[in-house]
């Protein structure tokens, strides 16, 4: 069998945390998953958990040589296990999600876990520390505001549209006009689009996104745009990658091609612009399934198990 590209990626990535602005901390690792924080008066939201506890205590460790509060909110932008299944690891009193984020978990939870853990083993830490699916305990459909305290403001967690997954959502802050968008938008990273809804992503999600007028934005991997144009330019950069992907595989469905031709014509006209990129070449292949799936009228992302995984990889690649 063809090994999944991110078999090859063995390499530890440096990390760089980044204060943002007062009590605002972003951790990035050269393309791996990003992760967030932000002070209230007495206590911390942490967004993101990473792959295991153990991968989520590294990012602890960094973060308490700045502060010392507890974690009383712990706010996962969507389901993927890379991004909640450390979750034990913050000792949080509420883990928050959007509705749709808790149902997918229901549906898919621990196939997508078998899923992620065979395709991107790196990040899974010590995978015998994860005690099991992570579940919120708090749920929203449309917005959620957490009053920082004293003179801080507050957080507003908004669902923005299907995009990413059926459950996306970002984490904004007003007052330092500084976005967490999530996997909504990538900065300088490829994107992972094996459960999303294409149309919906590049159209109205995206115009959401962008209305906030961001300073800063924190993605679901790359660097942190540092302002206005920065942040624009990643969001656009986002939307060019669904809008190329459309127009090619959506050509090659309609003239009743293969969905081989279509990852062939999908690679060829993204490569030279994002091919360098990471999880690029991992990516495509289940990118150009799920919207093939779209195009067949298939809504709702059909569920990646590791056996469907290894079909679709080495049908195309």
């Amino acid at each position: 069998m063809k090994p999944f590209a991110s078999s090859a990626d063995l390499s530890e990535k440096t990390e760089t945390l980044e204060v943002l602005a007062d009590g605002v901390y972003a951790l990035t690792a050269e393309g791996d998953p990003n992760v967030g924080a932000i002070e209230a008066e007495d206590f911390l939201i942490a967004f993101e958990a990473r792959a295991t506890p153990v991968a989520a205590r590294e990012w602890l460790d960094r973060l308490r040589e700045h502060t010392t509060k507890p974690v009383r909110y712990l706010v996962l932008s969507h389901y993927h296990a890379v991004r909640v299944l450390g979750a034990a690891a913050f000792g949080a009193d509420v883990i928050i999600t959007h509705d749709n984020t808790r149902k997918l978990i229901a549906e898919r939870g621990q196939e997508d876990w078998d899923s992620e853990f065979g395709r991107m083993p790196r990040l899974f830490k010590e995978p015998a520390s994860i005690p099991g699916l992570t579940w919120p305990d708090l749920t929203f459909s449309d917005q959620l505001t957490i009053d920082l305290g004293g003179q801080r403001g507050e957080l507003v967690l908004q669902y923005c549209g299907r995009g990413h997954t059926a459950g996306d959502i970002v984490a904004w802050l007003p007052r330092q006009r500084i976005l967490f968008a999530g996997d909504l938008v990538e900065a300088q990273a490829a994107l992972y689009t094996g459960d999303a809804f294409h149309t919906d992503w590049s159209t109205g999600t995206l115009d959401r996104v962008k209305a906030f007028e961001a300073e800063a934005l924190v993605g679901g991997r790359g660097a942190v745009p540092r302002s206005r144009e920065a942040v624009d330019a990643a969001i656009e950069q986002t939307r060019h990658f669904l809008l190329v992907l459309r127009e090619k595989v959506g050509a090659v469905h309609s003239r009743g091609g293969t969905v081989a031709e279509a990852f062939q014509e999908a690679h060829a006209a993204l490569a030279p612009e994002y091919g360098r990129w990471p999880i690029f070449e991992h990516c495509l292949p289940f990118d150009v399934q799920r919207l093939w799936d779209e195009l067949d009228g298939i809504d709702w992302p059909r569920i990646w198990t590791a056996e469907r995984d290894r079909e679709v990889w080495n049908s195309l690649v």
